[in-house]
Order: structure tokens, then sequence, then C-alpha cells
């Protein structure tokens, strides 16, 4: 009576795993993907000549991402880690002053790598990310003053690092294939003061 109740004991506890265990093995494992989305620039140039002060870049433009990770096999959340390549578009604007016009050009590229932590509600999961991002931004000024030619031409500033970044999102898996949305902040402190965001949506390729 004993052996037969603990084998039916068993048999439950491994049909009741069985479920969690088919879930980890389909979301371990390595993945690439890609994303597209908007990105939001914001450079703050100061006083880009003793005297022209120039407003503040406050734009967004198409960008778009290419990433790869692996998640580890553990119950119940999802630990991983994943980096990345991000091309943050080529916003401008052209700013009328007094004295004329000054046309803003930014490049702003870089590369990313996270720690991910992923929490499952069935299909669909939530995850956050934290990590570092090595990034290089220009920003092109391009000068036409009436009156003034000494000062009109192009003048351009640029600076790279390294900083932290943050980011926050949620999936959903179709089998090997998971469509994802996310937010992130990559929070860099050049000389140039920028201030870097996308948001995104993109497709996920899990090898296992």
């Amino acid at each position: 009576m004993f052996n037969r109740l603990s084998t039916i004991l068993c048999a439950a506890v491994l049909l009741a795993l069985t479920p969690l265990s088919a879930s980890i093995a389909a979301e371990s494992g390595f993945y690439a993907g890609g994303s597209v989305g908007t990105a939001a620039v914001e450079f703050s140039l100061g006083d880009l000549d003793e005297a022209l002060t120039i407003p503040d870049f406050d734009e967004n433009d198409f960008a778009w991402k290419v990433f790869g990770g692996y998640t580890f096999p553990i119950p119940v959340i999802d630990l991983g880690v994943e980096a990345g390549y991000v091309d943050f578009g080529g916003p401008s604007t052209d700013i009328t002053v007094p004295e004329g016009t000054v046309g803003l050009d930014a490049d702003v590229t870089a590369f990313d790598v996270f720690g991910v932590v992923g929490f499952g509600l069935g299909p669909l999961d939530v995850f956050g990310k934290v990590g570092f991002v090595n990034w290089d931004a220009d920003l092109t000024a391009s000068i036409n003053l009436t009156g003034f030619p000494d000062l009109s031409g192009s003048e351009s500033v640029g600076d790279d690092g390294t900083d932290a970044a943050y980011g926050i999102g949620a999936r959903l898996s179709l089998g090997n294939i998971e469509i994802r949305g996310e937010y992130e902040i990559f929070d860099i402190d050049p000389d140039i003061s920028a201030d870097l965001s996308m948001l995104s949506v993109g497709l996920v390729w899990h090898f296992n």
C-alpha cells in the first residue's frame, strides 16, 4: 500500500513539473532579434560660439537595433544577458534666430550590454533590464547669419563614452518566435549633455 501511494505521488509530482520543464526548455537558450521604433535625441549645446547661443536640440527620428542574448533555464523567473547595436537615426532641425538660421543634425550610435530579468504571465512576459551603453554622439551646426559672415559656416561637436542604461518591456511567445515591445533609457552624460531614449517593437528568434 505504501509503495503504491509513493508511486502515485511521484507520478503526480512529475506530471505537475512537466509543463514547467517544457516552459523552461522553450524559453531558455540563445536568441537573436531586431527592433524598429522611435528615438528621442536631446542635445544641450549652450554657447556654440561666444557670440551665439543655440537653443536645445530635442528631436525624434526612426531608429533600429539588432541584438542577441542567452536566457538561463531557471524556474519561476527568466535571467539572461543581452548585447546589441543601436542606430538612433539622424534627427535634424532648422532653428530661426534673429540673426539668421541654424541647421542642426545629430548622429548617434551605440553598443549596449544588459542583464535581463523576466516574469512569466502565461504566454506574455514582462521584463526589465539594466546594463551599460558604449555610445558615440556627434552634432553638426550649419550656421547662416546675415551680417555676421565670420560666424557663418559649419561647426561640429562630439563625444563618446560608456554609461548606464535601463529598459522595461513585454514579450509574447509564439513557439520559437517572440514579439517584443520595450522602452529604453540611455543615461549618457557627455560634454554636449545628450539624453537618449528609444521606444521600439521587434521580433526575436529562439534557437532551441
